[in-house]
């Protein structure tokens, strides 16, 4: 039913009103904001007509989500006319949403069964004849109530609010960024660097020393491979002159046996000569001529034979001699190169031991030299994987704190946007109640141009999802959608003006208008 059918509904029922009466039940309270709504029985005892419109406007905040939703706005309106005791009804639903941030309630209503009634936003108007005065007092009791109830309400959500931030203060003291004592664990970090520090320091040293024995050992292997070829060229060499000895050795054996066979040779020489002498001597002895001849002296075969022997006795000698200086030079230089010889093969052989002794300690140090570096580079790996472990540890901390943060956040800036939420409602229901009273003493002069207008309400939803994964943020959305809904408060507050001023205007002499 539009605005026009309402404005012109209280003509239509004057022409029909024989008799009516008009029952004000008590106010019910609404369960939004502790409103009183009324709850309002017309009877007619010849003919009734009633015509009654409610509307309901409701909307639920959800804090988890960051959005607002509204529920369907209620709104019906009925026709009943009968006479006698029989009659017929005409009823007309619609559902609408309006897109506000608070609760309301409106209803308007005329019946002519001797009352009229109109409510708005959870209070009654009634209207009856001389009773005016007394009702409106009771409507501004009852708006007085109602502010009183919404006042208090308001209270009551302002202290749930600074509880509310007292909560989030002790949450934020708790588990806020503040309330971390994080130099425990700065000295710690800085313990462990400095470990780390000292570690890769000694690795470093550790490092320096391998290659500077690695170098070592590397000359040594040079003058191994050095005194080594010396080694085998002295063998070489020694092998040579034990050859020269044996060759020197046969030959001396053979000019041995060629001495002996000289003597030999010369003693049988000695013997037949001493044997030819003899026969001689004992051949002139027996012969016993004496022969004489003048002729010269012959010669002394004797002393010729003794001077031979004699020069070949010396020459025997001598080349005695010279055989025997020849080959005892030889055999000393021969023994003394062997003796040299001997000395450096033994003084190698212990060069050459004394080197193998050092190579082997070294290769025994290289090696623990290479455990120890093993077992360093394990414990470093170790250290720093558990340190590693810790700081991912901490870093998941670290970040769970964040998000619990975001999250408390989120929370205190939708708790912000209700509370300003509330302040608006706050603010404009009292400037609805000051209207309302305003029209209800008469103050201002009613204009249904201005009635008429439609005011636009502009609401904004934001959804604000964060999403956590072990404690990490993964990702963080945010929506903002406007609603513009019309808002027809001042629309009702114009008709229920307009029926007021009609039904002082249309009331009949003479009858009573309060009821019984």
């Amino acid at each position: 039913m539009t605005l026009a059918e309402i404005v012109k509904l209280p003509f239509y029922m004057s022409k029909k009103l024989v008799k009516y009466r008009c029952v004000v039940r008590p106010l019910q309270p609404d369960s939004a904001f502790g409103l009183l709504l009324p709850r309002r029985t017309t009877t007619t005892a010849a003919a009734a007509m009633s015509y009654s419109k409610s509307s309901v406007y409701s909307s639920s905040y959800r804090p988890a989500g960051g959005s607002v939703r509204f529920r369907p706005v209620a709104s019906a309106a009925s026709v009943y006319a009968g006479a006698g005791g029989s009659g017929s009804r005409i009823s007309v639903s619609r559902s609408s949403t309006l897109g506000s941030s608070y609760v309301g309630g409106g209803g308007s209503g005329g019946g002519y069964g001797g009352s009229g009634g109109y409510g708005g936003s959870g209070f009654l108007l009634s209207l009856s004849g001389s009773g005016v005065v007394h009702n409106e007092k009771e409507t501004m009791q009852d708006l007085n109530d109602c502010l009183a109830s919404y006042l208090e309400k308001v209270r009551s959500l302002e202290a749930k609010n600074r509880r509310l931030e007292i909560q989030i203060r002790e949450h934020l003291e708790k588990k806020g960024p503040s309330t971390h004592d994080w130099s425990r664990y700065f000295e710690l970090i800085e313990d462990l660097k400095n470990q780390i520090f000292d570690q890769k320091v000694d690795n470093a040293r550790i490092v320096l020393q391998i290659d500077n024995a690695r170098l070592a050992a590397d000359d040594f292997r040079v003058k191994f491979e050095a005194e080594l070829a010396i080694r085998q060229s002295v063998e070489s060499d020694i092998n040579g002159l034990r050859k020269a000895i044996d060759d020197t050795n046969m030959s001396r054996l053979q000019l041995e046996g060629d001495i002996e066979a000289l003597k030999e040779e010369l003693i049988f020489l000695k013997k037949n000569h001493q044997d030819e002498v003899n026969a001689l001597q004992s051949q002139i002895a027996n012969s016993g001529l004496t022969v004489e001849v003048d002729a010269p002296k012959s010669q002394d075969l004797g002393k010729i034979m003794a001077e031979i022997r004699a020069q070949y006795d010396t020459l025997a000698q001598k080349n005695l001699e010279d055989l025997d200086k020849y080959w005892s030079q030889q055999i000393t230089e021969s023994t003394v190169m062997i003796t040299q010889n001997t000395k450096e093969i033994e003084t190698g052989h212990a060069a050459v031991t004394e080197l193998r002794c050092n190579v082997q300690t070294l290769e025994i140090e290289l090696e623990s030299l290479h455990n120890l570096k093993a077992n360093l580079e394990g414990n470093l790996l170790e250290v720093e994987s558990r340190y590693g472990m810790q700081m991912e540890h901490l870093n998941g901390l670290l970040l769970q704190t964040e998000a619990e943060l975001a999250q408390m956040r989120s929370n205190v800036q939708c708790q912000a946007e209700e509370y300003q939420a509330l302040l608006n409602i706050k603010d404009k229901l009292e400037a609805e109640i000051n209207t309302y009273r305003t029209l209800l003493e008469g103050g201002d002069e009613f204009n249904l141009k201005d009635a008429l207008l439609e005011s636009t309400m502009q609401t904004t939803q934001k959804i604000h999802t964060t999403k956590i994964i072990d404690g990490k943020v993964v990702s963080e959305t945010s929506e903002s959608k406007v609603m513009k809904r019309c808002c027809v408060a001042r629309i009702a507050t114009g008709a229920a003006n307009v029926a007021h001023l009609l039904f002082q205007s249309w009331r009949v002499p003479g009858r009573d208008w309060s009821g019984p």
